[in-house]
């Protein structure tokens, strides 16, 4: 019973995680500012780098805080659903899960969504805020140099495995690993690009 009662509840941390993820504020917040639909902007995604092509930077920073909030927001729901149920820690991997997965397959756009870099620092910042924190220094430290925002992305986000297990969190390395994955599978576009010398520079309008 003890066992069945707390698999319903990590089942719920899932979902509940991919529907905070699923909310797509980049979409939202442009519409909302008039700028028309994001995904007919730039490279017609949805996160943070393409709404800073609208020229607002109020709507790239809020989108930017909402894809990372979300992911946040469903830890701290998920943490404030575990005691007594299913244990802390099992639901709080899930519900991040959930949120990333629906940040990249959006129920509401047809699965077709962001690319994850937002909602991966709100949910590293959440988990263990160190390693969010030098996901973000990897992040300025690479676009200061080549000035690519998915190099910088990619670069941080294969680094943070790496930083977990060198702070002594190995229990989060799986886990990062798999988003990390979901993250070059998400930008695999971005590679061709990469390789090709045709990828846009932060900046870039197109």
């Amino acid at each position: 019973m003890v066992s069945s009662l707390s698999d319903q509840w990590c089942a719920v941390a899932l979902a509940l995680g991919y529907l905070f993820g699923s909310i797509p504020f980049g979409l939202i917040l442009t519409r909302l500012a008039g700028l028309g639909d994001i995904r007919d902007i730039g490279s017609g995604n949805i996160g943070a780098t393409n709404a800073l092509r609208t020229g607002n930077r109020w709507v790239a920073g809020g989108t930017f805080l909402g894809d990372a909030g979300k992911g946040i927001a469903a830890i701290f729901l998920a943490r404030a659903l575990a005691p007594n149920v299913a244990g802390e820690w099992p639901m709080m991997i899930l519900a991040a899960f959930g949120a990333f997965v629906g940040h990249l397959f959006p129920i509401w756009l047809r699965f077709k969504g962001g690319k994850g870099i937002s909602t991966f620092i709100g949910i590293n910042l959440a988990l263990f805020w160190p390693v969010g924190l030098l996901f973000c220094l990897t992040w300025l430290l690479i676009a200061a140099l080549f000035r690519y925002s998915s190099l910088s992305a990619l670069v941080a986000a294969a680094l943070t495995p790496v930083y977990l297990a060198a702070l002594g969190h190995l229990d989060l390395v799986p886990f990062s690993a798999v988003l990390v994955a979901l993250i070059f599978f998400a930008h695999r576009d971005n590679i061709g690009r990469l390789l090709a010398g045709t990828e846009s520079r932060i900046g870039s309008k197109t």
